[in-house]
């Protein structure tokens, strides 16, 4: 026989209704009186009919998670966090991934929109304004994660590329490091742009030439890592000091500088840009600015829960979180 609500409601010893909202996730109903009819519903094996449930309440309980790639460890952190708080309120999570293409990133919001899903969470190209924007106009909720989208009415929310760079930077001139190399990500990316405006601006403030012989810029790869690495190591004026400031490029460049021998920080002083746990425990432990991953996530829930709870009108604000320098073991003061 088939368990519906109302067994589930009797079993909890609340209404139909009050077990309605709280498997749905609202926000009026106590924590001991939803947990009692989870614990119903459990029992009894219950399981919603979502597709009854939509139609009735224009709510599938569906989020939408679209990211470029699952290397950044920024972005599986923004994955567990979205896992965690949309389950806390009933929802599930359908996650995308684009290879950031612009092709595929429109598809994948069509086919969320096409899916019903409350909400959606892009990390992107930053080239899908249209399609964001046709999701806001079906009265679904919108938030750009990370990278900013020129024309789109939903909020953003990023982290503070440039005084993270411009920090990186100027640590290493603080060091008395002159020959600072950098690589980074394509500039129609928002981290791209901003992380190279903040390490130009560090030099341009201690007084140093930026010297394009030192700059590397690329996609977010791990072979562009070890290919800019390579071509910055055989320069024949070598820098003393790196600024990795594309992360999925990192997983290329420290292979790339044990393979070759180049010691850290001996010969030469390393920062990174976006922290993960491999790089606290890497020999020696990397400095790095941290961007604040999981505050950049939990803001993004925010906004978006808004928007499916309380009909809050999207007005295209961009949010910004502070990023701190973590200082560990991988730079020294430059020896002449």
């Amino acid at each position: 026989m088939t368990v519906t609500l109302i067994d589930v409601a009797q079993a909890a010893g609340v209404s139909r209704s009050t077990a309605s909202r709280a498997l749905s996730g609202s926000s009026l109903i106590s924590a001991e009186t939803r947990a009692a009819v989870e614990h119903a519903a459990r029992a009894l094996g219950y399981r919603p009919n979502r597709a009854a449930s939509a139609l009735r309440s224009n709510r599938s309980h569906l989020i939408g998670l679209v990211m470029n790639n699952l290397i950044n460890a920024t972005f599986h952190t923004v994955a567990e966090v979205v896992q965690k708080r949309a389950s806390a309120s009933g929802f599930q999570v359908l996650l995308c991934i684009t290879d950031a293409d612009p092709g595929k990133e429109n598809d994948v919001l069509s086919m969320l929109g096409e899916h019903g899903v409350d909400g959606t969470i892009v990390i992107g190209s930053g080239r899908s304004a249209d399609a964001s924007n046709a999701l806001l106009s079906a009265g679904r909720g919108v938030v750009n994660l990370i990278r900013s989208v020129r024309g789109s009415g939903a909020p953003t929310v990023l982290a503070d590329d440039l005084e993270g760079a411009k920090e990186a930077t100027a640590h290493l001139l603080s060091l008395g490091h002159t020959r600072i190399g950098y690589i980074g990500g394509p500039a129609d990316a928002t981290s791209g742009r901003e992380r190279f405006d903040g390490y130009c601006r560090a030099l341009a403030d201690a007084g140093v030439d930026v010297d394009e012989g030192l700059i590397r810029k690329g996609p977010f790869t791990t072979e562009f890592g070890a290919e800019a690495v390579n071509l910055l190591l055989d320069d024949a004026r070598p820098m003393t000091a790196l600024y990795a400031a594309n992360h999925e490029a990192v997983f290329g460049i420290l292979p790339t500088l044990s393979a070759r021998g180049v010691s850290i920080p001996d010969s030469l002083s390393l920062v990174c840009h976006e922290d993960m746990p491999w790089l606290k425990m890497w020999q020696p432990p990397v400095t790095v600015v941290d961007n604040g991953a999981a505050q950049l996530a939990n803001v993004a829930m925010d906004l978006l829960f808004q928007q499916i709870n309380d009909a809050a009108v999207p007005d295209g604000r961009t949010y910004r979180i502070g990023a701190r320098l973590v200082d560990r073991d991988s730079c020294r003061p430059e020896r002449s």
